[in-house]
């Protein structure tokens, strides 16, 4: 498992940058992985964030693009503007969750 350190506190990771523990996230642990994916996050990304992090908190699986859109009420066009390429990974990963089993 490697271990990185992103805005001054370490981290450990799975093979593709997944925070593999939780705890060791914080706002600018986030900033850093969002910096790594080439975005600077907005209230936008943060409404996305705060999402998965509540919905995970309560379901122990990060949200799909369905549930972000209906429970969250995040429009996939956001999504996808918000975090190009790959939106529910990329959120997942800067949220400090693991990567979606959805995704391949």
């Amino acid at each position: 498992m490697p271990t990185k350190t992103l805005a001054g506190t370490p981290v450990d990771t799975d093979d593709e940058g997944y925070l593999v523990n939780h705890s060791q996230w914080n706002k600018d642990v986030a900033a850093a992985l969002a910096a790594e994916e080439g975005i600077t996050l907005t209230d936008g990304h943060w409404k996305v964030l705060d999402f998965i992090d509540t919905d995970f908190k309560e379901r122990s699986v990060v949200p799909g693009m369905r549930r972000l859109n209906k429970v969250g009420n995040i429009p996939t066009k956001d999504l996808y503007a918000l975090f190009p390429d790959g939106p529910i990974k990329k959120a997942a990963r800067i949220s400090g969750y693991p990567k979606p089993v959805s995704c391949v």
